[in-house]
């Protein structure tokens, strides 16, 4: 227990350590980014929206925009995939290189996120929840995850759940570690490249469940 706490604490302290050099790295990008959204597409720079967070504490998270205005009603389990005619120009772009998420290391310093844990989804999915899925919530969400460097949007949702719930059972910076490495491969070849090279297969997550459930009884 001791070794988690300790491990949790180094997570946030490397959290924020990150979260500002990437403010400060990408503030250049950042204002070039505004001023694309803003020639291109009315509407504003950010795209803000409430999302359950950490024990499902709400909380509005930070994104460029990259769809048309009026677009953010959206379908429950229902992704916005790259040839969705409801995407601007230049938000085709920032969703392929992921350069939309950067505002996030806002949350980030802000405590409502991490760089690594399950991503937040939209707060008209709680009312989905079961008793096993709500166990994702049970760690802030991140930037990226292990679903998102496992498929992501290419995998049903079901599956997307079992590795955030995974991660929140099986947490370690060593996993962290080997998922923001996997995150730079995404970010150049795209989330398609990984559907069939998870870092854990779904076959050993249910194979690690048995064996706990025994361990249990």
């Amino acid at each position: 227990m001791g070794n988690k706490i300790g491990q949790k604490l180094i997570k946030r302290l490397f959290d924020v350590a990150v979260a500002l050099l990437l403010l400060l790295f990408f503030l250049p990008l950042w204002l070039l980014v505004a001023a694309l959204i803003k020639a291109t597409s009315p509407g504003p720079v950010f795209f803000l929206q409430d999302r359950p967070g950490q024990y499902q504490k709400i909380f509005k998270v930070f994104k460029f925009r990259t769809m048309k205005p009026g677009s953010e009603k959206m379908v429950k389990g229902q992704e916005v995939l790259q040839d969705d005619d409801r995407i601007t120009t230049i938000g085709r772009f920032l969703r392929r290189s992921k350069i939309d998420e950067i505002p996030q290391v806002l949350n980030v310093l802000r405590g409502e996120m991490s760089l690594i844990g399950p991503r937040p989804e939209r707060v008209a999915s709680l009312a989905d929840y079961t008793e096993e899925i709500a166990k994702r919530l049970n760690m802030k969400p991140g930037m990226t995850g292990l679903a998102q460097v496992s498929g992501n949007i290419y995998l049903p949702l079901a599956d997307r759940y079992k590795y955030d719930v995974y991660y929140v059972e099986h947490f370690s910076l060593w996993l962290d570690w080997k998922i923001l490495l996997r995150t730079m491969g995404v970010v150049l070849c795209g989330e398609v490249k990984y559907v069939d090279k998870p870092l854990v297969s779904l076959q050993q997550m249910t194979t690690a469940a048995a064996q706990e459930d025994t361990m249990t009884l």
